[in-house]
């Protein structure tokens, strides 16, 4: 059975329903699953994941949210090559750009992205969700 994290961060709660379905969908597939958010989780925490879902919304101009997510991504950076992870998060405008920047920085980080990043305007919808929980299946297969 494999481990799985799932750390998010949410300010209006739509990056949480993406998470919970991350972690639903790790679940139905077998694995162990836990479920933090960003300041319940630490660099010292990764390794004894196999794989670990990040999720977070565009905050600012386009950016990750800086005083909880952010810091503690940098800090897990060193731990991520080799790694097996997911990103997925909530805007409510621009074009997704902070999901490219993210996915870019993790690739940098020779992190291995198990599937496609997933994102939602806003509330995500019913697709959204189930992209969410095909991404936590990906996560506990990987």
């Amino acid at each position: 059975m494999s481990k799985v994290a799932v750390v998010y961060w949410s300010g209006t709660g739509n990056t949480q329903a993406m998470a919970e379905a991350v972690a639903k969908g790790a679940e139905g597939a077998g694995a162990e699953v836990s479920l933090l958010t960003s300041a319940e989780f630490d660099k010292g925490m990764a390794d004894g994941f196999d794989a670990i879902g990040f999720g977070c919304p565009s905050m600012g101009a386009e950016q990750l949210e800086e005083s909880e997510f952010a810091p503690m991504f940098e800090s897990v950076e060193e731990k991520l090559s080799g790694k097996k992870i997911a990103l997925f998060g909530s805007y409510g405008w621009g074009d997704g750009e902070w999901m490219r920047t993210w996915e870019e920085t993790a690739l940098a980080d020779k992190a291995v992205l198990v599937s496609g990043c997933v994102i939602a305007n806003e509330a995500p919808d019913e697709e959204a969700i189930a992209s969410c929980t095909a991404l936590g299946e990906a996560l506990a297969k990987a």
